[in-house]
This record gives structure tokens, sequence and C-alpha cells, in this order.
């Protein structure tokens, strides 16, 4: 196997193209389970990535492995409109009763990007206007529709000519409205938002022309931002004053990572239409444009299509997920267990002065990363502590437009032992670290 694998791993530059093969920190596995990764130098790894909040109820859950082998006994592809099957019409019913508001009608893609793009095209078909809002550093996805609302990081737009169809106002950000005892200025943030869309509708576009504001009701990709909930629900009133409709993206938030099945439960603030992929299925492809049965039948056959969306596997592997989270408890899990790791990252903060803000709703947990000199965000740090905390057995993720946070987003089964298994870890890589700076 290992001669095997280093021959493979040798040709990976040759065979895969650098957008694919080269993000970090290119850990080479041969089994995952739970929250576990085992790779090929036979060491185990604590995984708090969950595959970039995919594998919400864990690695190769034994529910989820055993729906994927009897769907493949019965279909492996289904293409939906010429033929009907049982899977993809129970989870709609069972997505209806789990989403938030009057969303209960879903169109089925095989990514995030795609949920987003069916988001896109709908909001402008049935509006019938041409322009789209999102918030400077959310991450949309990376296909030419969801890039033109993408803005968590230029270079992911350089050379590409984007949807211009669309303007970008300033997504909340902690450190303009937020004192250092973590208490938020609302009414100042509120302002704020107010005052921008009044400038760009006063400057720029009419809001008459504009059929939709989509937002990540957590920041994402761009940096883990929660907002304050007021704030989002100022969002959906300026919509709801103009005829604007609302688009949350929680492709990344969905499926309980914020401790409610969707983050726009844990806010209170119902979208008119949402983007929900990743944590779906556990793995395997799937995603889904939702809205509400009134608004989704404006969207005629033919304006929208798919050939693999909603395939039969990936939709039965859906449907054990949630019935995974429901009998598990992993909402409850998720809250309880997301406390347990800011206290003890709180803890970690104390003795590392190299961490700055930690920000957290569930497990969905951003540890930012700053030079203790100059307190600015320090990104090449951050690279350096992921490699070193590897070392140590557990794997991290970055985000943040300079990559200056630590993203940890660990399965929902995740128990505080793991917790702190992994986080002694960290520990450990942190005054590595830290010694490494002090000696050179």
């Amino acid at each position: 196997m290992t001669q095997d694998w280093n021959h493979l791993s040798k040709n990976i530059s040759k065979r895969l193209a650098p957008s694919m093969a080269k993000d970090h920190p290119n850990l080479p596995v041969v089994k995952e389970d739970g929250c576990y990764y085992w790779g090929v130098d036979g060491r185990k790894y604590l995984d708090f990535t969950s595959g970039i909040a995919v594998t919400n109820v864990g690695h190769r859950h034994p529910r989820i492995v055993e729906a994927i082998k009897n769907a493949a006994d019965e279909l492996t592809h289904g293409p939906i409109g010429v033929i009907q099957y049982e899977s993809i019409l129970r989870l709609a019913d069972e997505l209806a009763e789990i989403m938030p508001g009057e969303i209960d009608c879903f169109f089925f893609g095989n990514s995030g990007t795609e949920a987003i793009e069916g988001a896109l095209k709908l909001a402008r078909y049935v509006t019938k206007r041409p322009y789209m809002i999102s918030f400077t550093g959310c991450f949309h996805g990376r296909t030419m529709g969801s890039l033109g609302v993408s803005t968590s990081k230029s270079k992911y737009r350089k050379h590409l000519q984007t949807d211009g169809n669309t303007y970008q106002i300033s997504y909340y950000r902690p450190e303009k409205f937020e004192d250092e005892d973590g208490t938020i200025r609302e009414n100042e943030a509120i302002e704020k938002l107010e005052e921008d869309f009044a400038a760009l509708f006063n400057h720029q576009v009419s809001p008459d022309e504009v059929a939709g504001v989509i937002v990540e009701p957590v920041l994402g990709e761009g940096g883990y931002v929660m907002p304050p909930a007021s704030w989002l629900k100022s969002i959906r009133k300026i919509c709801d004053r103009h005829g604007m409709l609302l688009i949350f993206d929680e492709v990344q938030t969905g499926f309980g990572r914020t401790g409610n099945w969707f983050a726009a439960q844990t806010f209170g603030v119902t979208p008119d239409i949402m983007a929900v992929a990743k944590g779906i299925a556990s793995g395997l492809p799937l995603s889904a444009t939702a809205a509400s049965h009134k608004l989704m039948q404006q969207w005629p056959m033919g304006s929208h299509a798919t050939t693999f969306g909603g395939n039969p596997i990936a939709c039965s592997a859906a449907l054990a997920t949630i019935e995974i989270i429901k009998d598990e408890s992993l909402l409850e899990n998720t809250v309880n267990a997301g406390a347990h790791a800011v206290k003890e990252i709180e803890k970690l903060k104390q003795r590392h002065s190299v961490i700055n803000n930690v920000r957290s709703l569930g497990l969905m947990i951003g540890i930012e990363i700053v030079s203790p000199s100059t307190g600015k965000p320090d990104g090449e740090a951050v690279l350096r502590i992921l490699d070193l905390a590897l070392d140590e057995g557990v794997l991290f993720y970055l985000c943040g437009n300079e990559g200056e946070v630590i993203r940890m987003i660990p399965p929902l089964t995740v128990t505080t032992e793991q917790i702190d298994e992994g986080l002694r870890a960290l520990d450990r890589a942190l005054t590595r670290f830290e010694k490494e700076r002090t000696t050179t």
C-alpha cells in the first residue's frame, strides 16, 4: 500500500489541477470513522474539520453506510421528472418539517454553489428584477453566478469577468461594534446597515430593480463572524420594505451546525429562499434551493433543470442524516459541546498571546490569531500552527480574508473528551510555535 501510495502521491501535481490538489494540509489518509482519520503513516488523527462542515453526524456513520448500500441495491441514478423515486419524495417531506417558516418546496442539486445558482435564478425569475445585493466578505461559491456575489477573497475573482448585476455592502464587523467586554452596540450596527443600504439606493441602484439580498447568516470562509440577530432582522425589514427577496446561504451553517437545524432558527429570521448543502447528506453530493411552495411555483419547468440533482443514493443518505441528528440528540450535543469547547479555548487564550478573539455559535468556532507585537491578523502564523497541530494529532482548517482564523468545526457527534483531546494538542502546538518564534 505505502509503495503504491508513494507512486501515486508523486504524480498528484501531474494528474490533478493545482486548484484541486494544493489545499492545506494535503494529509494522505486511508480510512475515516467517527471523528477520526487514519493516515498512510499509520497514525490516527482527530478531525476538527468534518470534511469542511460536511460530515455532521461523523465520518462513515453506520446508519449512513447502511442507507447507501441499501439504496444502491435499488437505484444508482434517477433523473427526477423522467422517473419518480421514493427517496427524493420522502426527503422533500422531511426537509419541509425542519425548515424555517413556510419554506417547504425544493430544487435538488449536487453542491453548494449549485444551490446558490438556483437561488439567484429563482429570485430574478420571480421578481423580474435584474440586480442582486451581497455583503463584502461573504463566500457563496466559485461558479460564475455565485462568484458574482462572493467577495471573501479577491483572488477568487482574479481574471474572471463575474456577473456585473451585483452590488455589495459591508458585512457586520465585530471590531467596529463590539466593546472589549463583548458588549455589542447593536443600535450603531443597525444604523450603519441602514446608511449603507440608503447610500446604495441613492447612488448606484434603485431598490425596485433589486431582485434579492443574499447573505451568510454567519460569515463562514470570510472569518467566522456572528452578527447580532437584530442586524439580520433589519435586513429582513429592508427587504420587505422594497419587495426584495431575502436569500440565506446556509451551506455551512445548516443541519445542526449552530445548535438548531438552521441558523435562520437560531437568529429568529426567516428568509424567502435558502441554499443548503454540505451537511445534508454526510459526504454524498447533494444540495437544495429551498423556498415556499407559493414562490417556487412561479419557477416553471424549463427555467431550471438538472441531470444528477437529487441522486437517489444521496437522498437516502440525507434521510438517514436527518434521522441520526434527531435520534442521537445532536442539536443538544452541539450546544453543550460548543459551550465546553469555548470555555476551554478561553483558557488557552490566557496562556497564549497569539489568540485574540474567539467567536462561536454551536460547533462553528473561530479562533483569531494575531501578532502579539502588532495586534494585527497573522495568517502566516496560522499555517504554521495548523502544521504543528497536525503533528500533534489533530486536524484544523483556516478561514478569514488573510487566513488569520483557525476554523474548528468538528462533527456534531464529538464528545467533550474528544474536544479536550484536540485542544490539548492545540495547546502543545501553540507552545511549540511560540518557542520557535522566540528562538528565531
